[in-house]
């Protein structure tokens, strides 16, 4: 790493690796951007109200915003401040929700049907979960799972505020998750826990304190696994998309690749189409390992000021990859809408 980026503050062994994953024309806007702390951005929960209507409410208490042209129920907010924002009733009654930009792309890039069963295998505290509800207009289901108390009591809040309806909340590992859904989800969605490289801000040490290659080592291998638990709880014909807010391609590219060489041609790659938005194609090597060509058709949102970096693929299943016809298999069944009164989870 050159000489002037050695004084940012982030650790070393990451800005060494940096000059390999983010191309030269890119890379000192990159190291920039990890000092500077993104906007905050949201969009309309479209199931209470417009994103017109909200824009013209919080307009009327003298906020100023600027609609994504990308994701229109998405707004930056240019002032006052996201502490302001929290207190009006839009925010307090589940009107809106904040999310960063990055994390909004998957679920558009997955694109669920209101008539769609569809899997969020890791997702708490419920920002792609409750997105994707909305495109959905509450209406198909999507199974929401995660392992921990903690965020589960988070996501059960936060579908609660959202006014969801077609949500059905497990507790599973989610590696293991495939074996009582086996080839059940239409599409499926599994942002995995990863290093958050694409997180880092240099004012606020803690969010890169624990990175490490050991830790990048580790987190591969978990990813792997809640990748095939998801394309295994997909049904042939099905799509899934993996998401992480990394740049490492050990965990990216990587992942993908041993998914692809593990399914053979069972699972194939398929583009990302988002336009207006910036998508570096997925690496087909690193270091001394060769990946399938397919994943350049993979992409990573470069930090910026207003992004987070992001890894995002899709993926189709053309054929079964569940060989074992006596596992456990839970019916889902696309019940009616519940109203808000109802018991939104099963535990």
């Amino acid at each position: 790493m050159k000489k002037k980026y050695s004084r940012v503050g982030l650790p070393e062994k990451f800005l060494e690796r940096l000059p390999a994953i983010v191309d030269e024309a890119h890379l000192s806007d990159v190291i920039v951007s990890f000092a500077h702390k993104k906007p905050t951005t949201f969009r309309a929960n479209i199931l209470k109200i417009s994103a017109p209507d909200l824009k013209n409410e919080l307009e009327k208490l003298g906020f100023v915003l600027r609609r994504v042209d990308w994701y229109l129920d998405a707004f930056i907010l240019v002032s006052p401040t996201q502490k302001e924002l929290m207190l009006t009733r839009w925010y307090l009654e589940g009107f809106l929700y904040i999310q960063s930009l990055s994390s909004m792309i998957p679920a558009l890039i997955l694109n669920p049907k209101p008539d769609d069963l569809v899997c969020d295998l890791t997702a708490a505290p419920g920002s792609k979960t409750t997105q994707m509800a909305a495109i959905m207009q509450s209406k198909g289901k999507i199974v929401a799972n995660d392992k921990s108390n903690i965020r589960l009591l988070k996501l059960k809040a936060n579908l609660r505020l959202q006014g969801v309806t077609n949500v059905e909340v497990t507790q599973q590992i989610g590696q293991i998750f495939w074996r009582q859904y086996p080839e059940q989800f239409d599409k499926t969605l599994v942002d995995v826990p990863c290093s958050m490289e694409g997180r880092f801000y240099t004012e606020d040490p803690k969010t890169f304190r624990d990175w490490t290659m050991n830790k990048i080592r580790y987190l591969e291998e978990v990813q792997r696994f809640l990748l095939r638990s998801a394309v295994s709880a997909t049904k042939p014909g099905g799509a899934i998309v993996y998401s992480t807010c990394t740049l490492a391609p050990e965990e990216n590219e990587g992942v993908i690749d041993w998914i692809l060489k593990k399914e053979g041609r069972k699972v194939v790659v398929e583009s990302i189409n988002l336009e207006k938005v910036a998508v570096s194609p997925g690496f087909t090597q690193w270091g001394q390992k060769q990946y399938c060509e397919d994943i350049v058709q993979t992409g990573r949102i470069l930090p910026s000021n207003v992004f987070e970096g992001f890894y995002i693929a899709k993926l189709r299943k053309l054929q079964s990859t569940v060989y074992n016809p006596e596992l456990k298999q839970v019916s889902i069944k696309k019940t009616r809408p519940q109203s808000q009164g109802e018991n939104l989870t099963q535990d």
